[in-house]
């Protein structure tokens, strides 16, 4: 059973959420990689994230673009927490993607992060934390990838000073 289910609108978001399944992986975080639409396959999304939390799931990331009602539609089927992945669209870079996975009405809450791959990681990133609250082992991973952040700064700061 998948600790985080990764379901998207289209299989054309893949490129741009690789960087969350690839953070998903980096930390030991088993999941599961979806494709449904919110618009396309409703009575997909409401069979399989209705059924999520009794699979074992313990967080839902959920990336669309354009009306990027993929998010919305998931955490109104489930109880577990859903983060929102803004997929870029062409048309309007991503901002009709933001303000569609972001504006959902009190009651229904949709954690979301920003455009672009940077968010993607933060995706995951934000899942483990959620995990991590109770599991020490996925906490202590958590720290070690923030360290060694911490010290790619470092060391890139470094070798511009050297040169």
């Amino acid at each position: 059973m998948p600790d985080v289910v990764v379901i998207m609108g289209s299989s054309s978001d893949l490129p741009k959420i690789q960087p969350c399944i690839d953070t998903l992986k980096k930390l030991g975080i088993s999941h599961e990689v979806r494709v449904m639409s919110a618009h396309r396959t409703p009575d997909l999304v409401l069979s399989y994230i209705g059924s999520a939390e009794q699979r074992g799931v313990k967080v839902v990331i959920a990336a669309a673009g354009g009306a990027a009602h993929l998010a919305g539609v998931s955490a109104a089927h489930t109880l577990l927490p859903v983060i929102g992945i803004p997929v870029e669209s062409s048309a309007l870079k991503g901002i009709d993607s933001l303000l569609s996975t972001i504006q959902m009405p009190g009651g229904i809450p949709v954690a979301t992060v920003g455009i672009g791959s940077g968010g993607a990681t933060n995706a995951a990133l934000l899942a483990a934390q959620i995990i991590a609250l109770n599991d020490d082992q996925l906490k202590k991973r958590l720290l070690e990838n923030r360290q060694a952040s911490r010290q790619k700064v470092i060391d890139d700061d470094a070798a511009i000073n050297a040169q």
